[in-house]
């Protein structure tokens, strides 16, 4: 039996969504704004593009289809299925908190408001994913070209993952030092840093580009490479910890190993603190490329 098709709408909380929940009426969240320089009106302005453009995705969904809205917030508790298509209504940033969620499934990034989002990740206008949308009840247009975009994997010895679109970042939860011993090819060294990135080419544009100019300019991956590019922060040399291993690629095949040796240390992707990984002393973790692309639609 073939299972119904679902579109999920993928949105988070505006900011005048949580001025509210915050200040409880909208006069009080008009006050806040006001004695910091900001208009309300502004803000409402911003929430309505965002409720419209959500809206018109889901006027389009196909009759015959399911329908679910998923908020940022309940990501990792939403179960994806094979069959579900998904519209990201939203920032960019919004695309790569979804990513580690899914597989195959193709993944179409609505902007609603061009004027302050780059539209990297979120390339569709509203009216034309909605167009999209629309087309895909037709049978004789029920395909899309999507790009498969690379993405990091961490894979714990104790058998837990977790999968980045930009990249994965290892270190202290208090941003302390942290120590570890880092393997890389056929060479190890034991470090102490400010923590390590592993970054795909979709995020070689974000915090790893800022390393990257510090450090006098390298080439970094594409999006859509089998590649990726890793660098320690800040190693700290002594007489027990070096600072040769500090940056490199990883292709097909390679992975970056790391062996814990203080009592805690924090792995999380994309910025997501919240959604962490810990690995005490001796644990350890291998940074590779992950086997699952994420399917954007282009």
């Amino acid at each position: 039996m073939t299972l119904r098709p679902r579109a999920v709408v993928v949105h988070r909380r505006t900011e005048l969504d949580e001025l509210l929940e915050r200040h409880s009426t909208r006069g009080q969240a008009e006050f806040f704004l006001r004695s910091r320089g900001r208009d309300l009106a502004a803000v409402q302005t911003q929430h309505d593009r965002v409720m419209a453009a959500q809206l018109t995705v889901l006027a389009a969904v196909p009759s015959t289809w399911a329908v679910a809205e998923v908020e940022r917030g309940d990501l990792a508790r939403f179960l994806f299925a094979p069959e579900d298509f998904i519209a990201v209504v939203g920032q960019d940033g919004l695309v790569a908190n979804l990513a580690k969620y899914v597989t195959t499934q193709p993944v179409v990034g609505v902007n609603p408001d061009p004027a302050t989002n780059p539209g990297v990740l979120v390339r569709h206008s509203p009216e034309a994913a909605a167009a999209l949308l629309a087309g895909l009840g037709s049978p004789a247009t029920a395909t899309v070209r999507t790009i498969g975009l690379t993405m990091v994997e961490a894979r714990l010895d104790d058998g837990q993952r977790l999968r980045g679109l930009n990249e994965i970042f290892l270190g202290h939860p208090s941003h302390q030092s942290a120590r570890y011993v880092l393997q890389a090819g056929r060479r190890d060294e034991p470090q102490s840093s400010s923590g390590l990135i592993v970054a795909t080419g979709t995020g070689a544009t974000g915090w790893c580009a800022s390393i990257v100019h510090d450090r006098g300019g390298r080439r970094l991956p594409q999006p859509t490479e089998s590649a990726l590019a890793w660098f320690v922060r800040e190693a700290w040399p002594s007489p027990a910890t070096g600072v040769e291993l500090i940056e490199g690629r990883l292709g097909p095949g390679d992975h970056l190993g790391i062996t814990v040796t203080s009592d805690r240390l924090v792995l999380f992707g994309d910025g997501i603190e919240s959604d962490a990984l810990e690995l005490g002393w001796g644990q350890t973790a291998s940074l590779a490329l992950a086997e699952d692309r994420l399917n954007l639609v282009v």
